[in-house]
Parts: C-alpha cells; structure tokens; sequence
C-alpha cells in the first residue's frame, strides 16, 4: 500500500480524555476514532492489526481441530432465562423488545446459545468430545466506559466451548486451552502471565486468567518469582503464626464509650489489631450473614461471594441494628444464633482475641473461636503486597494487570439448566460437561501497545503490526533512487510481505515522525547520500538500530527478518 493513497489521519495531539498509552497513541496514530462512549470505528490501519490477531487466532484453533460457527448477536430473553442468567446480569445487558414487545438482548456471550445447539444436535457419547468456536462481536452496557479499548460496549471476542461426556475429558479439553492461548499470546508478542482467577457469573469449578502486567490494567494479581500468580480476587499466601496469650474463661466486657474502628479499639485498649475480631454484616441472596477478619486484615468480596454462591453487599446501618441490636464499630460473634456466621481461617485456633459485644460502646475482650462461638472458615481476606508466597515462602509482589484472556471449566452448570443430556455408553442419560475459553481482541490490541511504546509512538510486535516494515523515500527528485525503491517494494509485496511505501512529497523529519508514531518494526530508507554508495538505511523501531546494506542484499535481508 502506498501511504499518499492510505487513509492514515494522524493527529499531534490526543484528546483531552485520553489518558493511557494505547488510547492516546491509536487516536494519534489513527488507528481508531471514538463514535459515542464505548464505542469505536476502526480506521484502515486498526482493522488490518485486527485481522493479524483474528488470523493467528483463526489459525491456532483450527489447529486444534476447533469448529468455527456464527452465532445470532442477538438473542430471545427464553434462552436466558433458562440459564437464570436474564436477572443475573443486571444493567450490563443490553435489552429491548421487538415489534411483537418479546423480550431480546445483545450478547455478552454465547454459553447459552451453544448450549442450545448442543441440547438439540448431539445425543450420545460418541458425538463427543467436541469443541466449537467464533469470532463474535459482543455487548456491554458498560457504566463507565474509558481508556480506549480496555473499556467498551462494543468488542470482539473469540469464545469457544469443549463438550466432553465427563470431567476427565473436561481436564483434557482444558489443558488443550491452556497450552492454545500460550501459543497464542506467544504469537502476538506479549509478555503475559497465567493467573489463577475467580469464575464470576460464569460458574464453574476452576479458571485462569492471561494477564499482562501493565499501569493501565483494572484488575490487580499477586505474584512471585516462583511462578506463583493469581488474581487478588483469588490470592492466598502464607501467614505468619501466631501465640495468643492464655486469656479468661470466659469473655469479658470492656466498655469502649466513642471507639469505633480497629485502629481506636487497639489505641483504646492497647491492643494490636491482630488480637482483635473485625466483625461486618452482608446481605446476600438468603439474607444477612455474619463475616469476620482478623483485626488487620481487609475482607475480599468476591471471596465472600464465591463462598455464598451470590452477589453479596454490605447491610445498611438499619439492617445491621435490626440483625444484631447496635451498630457498626461494636458487633462480634459471641451470642450470635440467627445468623450464619463466616470466618477467615486466620482466626481458627487463636484465643483471647477481642470483638464487638453487640451493644453500643462496649467490647469483649478474651474470646476464643470455637468456644464463645461456632463459624464455618472460608479464605475471605484481601492478601497484601510482601506476605510469604503460599508456595516458596518468598515475599509476594502486587501489580496492576489487564486481562487478555480467560478460560472456565463450566462443568454442568449450563447442561444442566437448559437439558443438555447425551447418552453414555450404558445408555444413562447424563449433561454434558463443558468448558468455556475467552480472548477478547481488543484487549491483546491495547496490550501490546502498553507493553510496547516509547515517547514517540508504538513499537508493534512484528505478527500483529499492520505492516511490516515501510520503504521511505527520502528525495523524491532523483528518478533512479525513486525507481529502486519502486522495485523493492514491489519485490516485497510480491513475496507476501506486508510493506507500506511512504511516496508522499514530506520532508524526511516528517515521514521519521509518522512511521514512528504509527508503530511500523522496520524502515527502510532510500536517501541520496547512501544510495550514490549503492546502499539503503536499514532502521528497527524497537531498538533504534540502523544499519547500511548494499542495495542488492536488501531483499535477502528482508526475506530473513520479516518472513519470520
């Protein structure tokens, strides 16, 4: 393509409201312009980096021997509501009705709809294993949409979904998965990390998450040297023991008049907040429950949820004084009966520890889990940056990580909601078990330009760049320097190699800006001073490195590096 025909719209300056690398640098580098918040048009040079990503992905699923489909974007509220997923999404459904006032909505994703074909087509044992995939625009009512494309209502993905006849196939089916989206993020050149992650909405046993350490990220993931790394929403570690002091036997009240937090308690009574029992009230789908935390530890909420199979959210200060007779800041365990009662293990096995007494301005001081109360243990807390790693004992490291991808092991909780059965080989019928494997494309656009940019522009991955290297001429005036260019550039295109030929009437300052800017891995320059020698600059945007090559070897250097 010769740039002077190109549409390439780049602009000195982003927009006021973009504010991380990616955004600002596809705006300049017109890549992508926004139509409405969360919503974008690709411009020529965008939709060819999406095609690149679309291929590779295309390329290594079909490898595996995945089916490709197109599935409907939108769908009949029934399918949802068999699935129990039509409430469950809330506001980030899209949802409107059609002439006949039937309920529809715009996909978010697909499990449903495959399930569906899956109920009506496959039968027995021996139509499995199975493993379907697309490449699908989707639909978020995002509620505030921001930085670019990490944030949108409108995306693409590529969701798959493996049927096997039971859980032993799932692991196979999943492995395979996990093994593909290495080979894929391998592809596309970012430097990623596999995390353990929570399944959310979707459901399900187990799930990772790809993610790629960068500012711009939304989620945050624990992480060590080891290789150990999960999602804080997910993230163990080790924790120090402790020896509590023998205490009384029995609790005993303390009057606290005005202290309300863990840091006034422990100054109060001089006490550590370790010693202490932080004690909070949530409201989940069965009703309020009773969750404690060691005095210095925060609570993770979606460990909680995940803990209670429901969203949860914390009880309003009536709610809390109707459950329990006061307020926040004076609530704990001890006499609670009404309620179930959720503890982090930190607290199992200590004693003399302190708490609310449930009654305004007053604390219990030597109270001991087990004997002054009965709890169930679930990890619920928020672990924090230099606690020993759960597997080497190493101090843990907290970044800020954008998710590129995430795989769930489903099981049969779609299968079973919509009857999706297949016969075994006994002929009992049983659900099918499923996997569900997502990348959003968008997300491995952005990625790699926040994982590689400097101050003047994009540094593309050569697989995904929107083309591989781009000819500049950088004197127009000498028609032998413009005809060997010419001949490069249409033996180039003629070997299949994406080459950009900047044929504009710019000064060479100009053209250096520009193909920096827009991110191209490799320049070749024809200027008049080289080419008299019979050479050609040879330029690497990464790195910055230049090389003179003689004019007859630069097809045979292009052939070794761009052919790769």
């Amino acid at each position: 393509m010769r740039w002077s025909q190109m549409f390439i719209p780049t602009l000195r300056e982003a927009p006021a409201d973009a504010e991380v690398p990616s955004h600002i640098l596809l705006l300049r580098g017109g890549y992508i312009r926004q139509l409405a918040a969360g919503i974008y048009s690709y411009l020529p040079l965008g939709q060819r980096v999406m095609n690149k990503i679309t291929q590779i992905i295309r390329e290594e699923l079909d490898r595996m021997g995945a089916q490709e489909f197109y599935l409907p974007a939108l769908h009949p509220a029934e399918i949802w509501q068999e699935s129990g997923r039509w409430e469950a999404m809330g506001q980030n459904m899209f949802r409107l009705k059609d002439r006949a006032s039937r309920d529809m909505c715009l996909g978010m994703t697909h499990e449903e709809v495959f399930t569906a074909i899956a109920r009506s087509e496959i039968r027995s044992y021996r139509d499995l294993p199975q493993t379907w995939y697309q490449i699908q625009t989707k639909f978020r009512d995002e509620p505030r949409p921001k930085s670019g494309l990490l944030r949108v209502r409108q995306f693409t993905m590529k969701d798959s979904y493996s049927f096997d006849i039971d859980w032993d196939g799932l692991d196979v089916s999943y492995r395979k998965h996990y093994e593909l989206y290495c080979r894929i993020y391998d592809r596309c050149g970012l430097k990623y990390l596999v995390v353990e992650a929570d399944s959310g909405m979707m459901g399900g046993r187990q799930s990772h998450e790809f993610m790629v350490v960068t500012d711009a990220g939304e989620d945050q993931i624990g992480h060590c040297e080891c290789g150990y790394a999960a999602n804080l929403e997910k993230a163990t570690s080790r924790l120090a023991p402790i020896t509590d002091e023998r205490g009384p036997e029995k609790p005993e009240l303390v009057s606290t008049p005005g202290q309300k937090t863990i840091e006034e308690v422990s100054q109060f009574l001089k006490i550590h907040a370790w010693q202490q029992i932080k004690t909070l009230v949530y409201v989940a789908a069965q009703g309020p429950v009773l969750v404690l935390v060691r005095g210095d530890h925060q609570l993770n909420e979606t460990k909680l949820q995940s803990a209670l199979g429901s969203e949860v959210r914390p009880a309003h200060p009536v709610e809390i004084e109707a459950a329990l007779g006061a307020s926040a800041g004076s609530l704990g365990p001890v006499g609670v009966s009404k309620l179930r009662i959720l503890s982090d293990p930190a607290l199992q096995g200590r004693s003399s520890l302190t708490c609310g007494a449930n009654r305004d301005d007053y604390h219990l001081s030597g109270v001991t889990p087990g004997r002054d109360y009965q709890a169930e243990y679930f990890d619920l807390r928020l672990i924090q940056a230099g606690e020993p790693c759960v597997q080497c004992g190493k101090p843990l490291s907290i970044s800020k990580a954008l998710e590129v991808g995430h795989i769930f092991k489903l099981g049969t909780k779609y299968s079973e909601s919509l009857g999706a059965n297949v016969l075994t080989s006994e002929g009992k019928p049983v659900p099918i078990v499923m996997g569900s494997y997502g990348i959003g494309l968008e997300r491995i656009l952005a990625a790699a330009i926040e994982g590689s940019h400097d101050a003047d522009g994009i540094c593309w991955p050569l697989s995904i760049a929107p083309f591989r290297c781009v000819i500049s001429v950088l004197s127009g005036k000498e028609d032998s320097l413009v005809k060997a260019a010419e001949r490069v550039y249409e033996d180039l295109q003629a070997r299949g190699i994406d080459v950009l030929f900047d044929d504009r009437d710019e000064r060479p300052g100009v053209k250096f800006k520009d193909a920096d800017l827009i991110g191209i891995p490799y320049r070749i320059n024809f200027g008049s001073k080289k080419f008299k020698e019979g050479k050609v600059e040879w330029v690497e945007r990464a790195s910055r490195k230049s090389e003179d090559i003689p004019l007859d070897q630069v097809i045979a250097k292009a052939n070794e590096v761009l052919q790769n």
